[in-house]
């Protein structure tokens, strides 16, 4: 998406660094056979991505530009309370495939009846499609609500008050929702992609598979009743806090400054 930058600029001052980010759609998709993506790669200075094994996606040429950032989050000034009688998960993604958005909601329906979970998804419908299957499941399922695109404030408000997060992403580069949850000490039930795992530990518990809706019904209903299951869960998270502080993505971008120029 910024190709025509890219070659403006290096266009202009051929001699000075430039860098490239890259995200999920650029490391998953576009670099593999978008000729603009390519030409902005061999461009490129250095290119920045935001999980250690992004570079399994760049040809071996590439690798050595390739320097990993992690997106920080702030910490919240004070610790906001949960709903005690019911037990709230949170899906933060705007309605696209990729995000495979309904898969909570969907993982909910067939929940025992006395369970307490309820599952809020934030985020925009970027087709008509996708705000008809919303619309659609708040009524079939008593258990769903669609809040539609919130601000960051509102936003981050209700993932502080939520008992976990479902990231059921079919792809991702590196979702900042992971670094948002870990410093809000919000447990993360995540599909099992590269990015996930990387940013998360090979041995965290609270993965199921891309598109699994079984496998993420019974992680969701573990995290509810299993208290030893749960406390593990939040402990894991908490214990990656110092990986997304901002202090330390700062001179990360101070350290790659300084090489460039």
């Amino acid at each position: 998406k910024s190709a025509d930058a890219a070659a403006r600029f290096k266009s202009r001052y051929p001699d000075a660094p430039l860098i490239v980010g890259l995200t999920g759609t650029d490391l998953h998709k576009d670099i593999h056979r978008d000729g603009a993506a390519k030409r902005t790669l061999a461009l490129a200075t250095c290119l920045v991505a935001l999980y250690p094994g992004a570079g399994e996606q760049l040809l071996g040429s590439l690798k050595p530009k390739l320097r990993i950032i992690y997106q920080s989050a702030v910490k919240p000034q004070q610790l906001l309370h949960r709903d005690r009688k019911n037990f709230d998960m949170c899906v933060l993604a705007h309605l696209r495939h990729v995000k495979d958005p309904f898969r909570a909601a969907m993982a909910s329906r067939h929940l025992p009846r006395t369970s307490r979970i309820r599952v809020t998804q934030v985020g925009a419908a970027l087709s008509d499609a996708m705000e008809r299957l919303a619309l659609a499941e708040q009524v079939r399922n008593p258990r769903f609500a669609w809040m539609g695109e919130q601000t960051r404030a509102h936003t981050l408000r209700i993932l502080a008050t939520s008992h976990a997060l479902v990231l059921s992403s079919r792809s991702e580069g590196g979702a900042n929702v992971i670094s948002e949850a870990v410093m809000t000490t919000v447990p993360i039930l995540a599909s099992k992609i590269a990015s996930s795992v990387d940013l998360l530990g090979r041995d965290y518990p609270g993965f199921f598979s891309v598109g699994n809706t079984e496998e993420l019904r019974a992680l969701m209903y573990r995290a509810e009743t299993d208290p030893i299951f749960y406390d593990d869960l939040r402990g894991r998270v908490t214990r990656l806090a110092d990986l997304f502080r901002p202090g330390r993505e700062r001179e990360s971008w101070r350290r790659l400054l300084d090489e460039v120029s």
